[in-house]
């Protein structure tokens, strides 16, 4: 009887309890939709600021090298490869004291190349105690020094493993008998408040002739430092070093205009797409994104069906990452020079100069753009006829003829199809072609991709 009476119990507490959820959630006022206008400036936003960042980003990698190293010193928990931390060997004084990569490496790697972090950057690591999460920062093991050394491929691919000291150097390989020491350059480092940077490093051998064929960087605490406090070693991901000779086939990120089109993703040097498109006329990257911009179709057909989707995805994906000049192209509509489109050097479309006004593609009005899409046929029907700047000489043109241009055109003189309307006026900008509105839309990808 008892029993029943419990189970009775239980079950009227249950009901309460999904009832009391039930009205909570019925409770809860509706979330408020974003206006479907301010997601579109707010998409517009993110798309400059990436375009930005990407232009700056090689030359702020190397400036704020230190500034990260500060950085990392005041993060929270290290997950590593989304993770969770490893076991812990906690020592006498409770902590757990473990070494970390905080950065991943440049692959693949060839003998003779220097060891770099993605896409150039610098290796950080840092001594972190696992039991409270945080970067040490302080005490005697803040600036200890630590050697480098080169790890078997195969050692612990447990992520989630703890290894012993001795398991650790066991692992460690060195050069093969008669050959150079296997790892040349910075091979210390120390840390400073518990964050470092690696130096340095350059492989001297290819790791073929090992069981795993993979080799690790691991670091350890040099002699004579820590004595009697155990701080758990730090190894990388396991990687591949080739030998040089394979750099010669080695795809570019990013790729520069000159590069061979071989140097793009998913195109085989001597391969049967690198030989249709040099039959195309196609040798460079330069010239690959050139007809992507005029006539993508066009280029499809040239790979042929043997290029999927998914293929061609990943090389216009790789292909859009390359860096563009300075160099500018201008079609006028006649001897004048006072009206004309503008392309970067790859024949994508930036802009429209009228007289003293420049307008990005980008900010065209629907009016603008019929008149502009007329011209842009023009252009690359007419080549030949388009002139050749770089940014800085086509300002100082503009400048030049600035005074005279304020008087003989005005707005309402250019004759666009159907009279464009008399409230459509192109905006005054302080100089004739902007440096940086022009350059603003240099990189591949922008907003105003022209196909025909």
């Amino acid at each position: 009887m008892q029993r029943q009476t419990r189970y009775m119990e239980r079950t009227n507490s249950i009901a309460r309890g999904k009832r009391s959820l039930e009205g909570d959630e019925e409770q809860q006022p509706e979330r408020k939709r974003p206006a479907l206008a301010s997601v579109i400036v707010e998409a517009l936003k993110v798309d400059s600021l990436q375009k930005l960042c990407s232009s700056l980003e090689p030359i702020l990698r190397r400036v704020v090298s230190e500034e990260v190293e500060r950085a990392l010193a005041k993060l929270g928990p290290p997950r590593l490869n989304g993770r969770s931390s490893p076991k812990r060997i906690e020592g006498p004084d409770g902590r757990s004291l473990q070494l970390h990569f905080r950065s991943r490496l440049s692959l693949p790697l060839f003998t003779g190349g220097k060891v770099e972090g993605e896409q150039g950057a610098a290796i950080h690591i840092v001594l972190v105690d696992a039991n409270i999460g945080h970067v040490v920062t302080t005490g005697p093991e803040a600036s200890v020094k630590l050697d480098v050394v080169v790890l078997e491929g195969d050692f612990n691919n447990e992520d989630d493993e703890d290894w012993t000291q001795e398991e650790f150097e066991s692992h460690v390989v060195k050069e093969r008998e008669g050959k150079r020491p296997l790892l040349t350059g910075d091979l210390q480092v120390t840390l400073k408040e518990g964050v470092g940077t690696l130096g340095e490093l350059t492989f001297t051998d290819n790791s073929s002739w090992i069981r795993s064929r993979k080799f690790r960087l691991g670091l350890k605490v040099a002699s004579g430092y820590c004595d009697g406090i155990r701080v758990r070693e730090a190894k990388t991901e396991a990687f591949t070093v080739k030998d040089h000779r394979g750099e010669l086939y080695k795809k570019h990120y990013p790729p520069a205009l000159h590069d061979d089109v071989w140097r793009l993703e998913k195109i085989g040097k001597d391969g049967s797409f690198h030989k249709r498109l040099n039959s195309a006329g196609i040798f460079t990257v330069e010239d690959f994104l050139r007809l992507v911009v005029r006539d993508q179709q066009k280029l499809r057909n040239i790979l042929g069906s043997g290029m999927s989707n998914k293929m061609w995805e990943a090389l216009l994906e790789h292909a859009k990452t390359c860096v563009l000049s300075g160099k500018l192209y201008v079609y006028y509509t006649d001897d004048s020079r006072s009206v004309g489109v503008v392309f970067n050097n790859i024949y994508e479309l930036n802009g429209l100069i009228t007289g003293e006004q420049y307008v990005p593609a980008d900010s065209l009005s629907d009016s603008q753009k019929v008149y502009v899409d007329t011209l842009v046929k023009k252009a690359y029907d007419n080549w030949n006829q388009v002139i050749e700047y770089d940014g800085k000489s086509l300002l100082n043109f503009r400048q030049n003829r600035r005074s005279s241009a304020r008087n003989e055109l005005q707005m309402g003189a250019i004759d666009y199809p159907n009279a464009l309307d008399q409230q459509l006026q192109l905006p005054r900008l302080p100089v004739s072609v902007p440096t940086e509105q022009v350059h603003s839309g240099l990189q591949v990808g922008g907003k105003h991709w022209v196909n025909f």
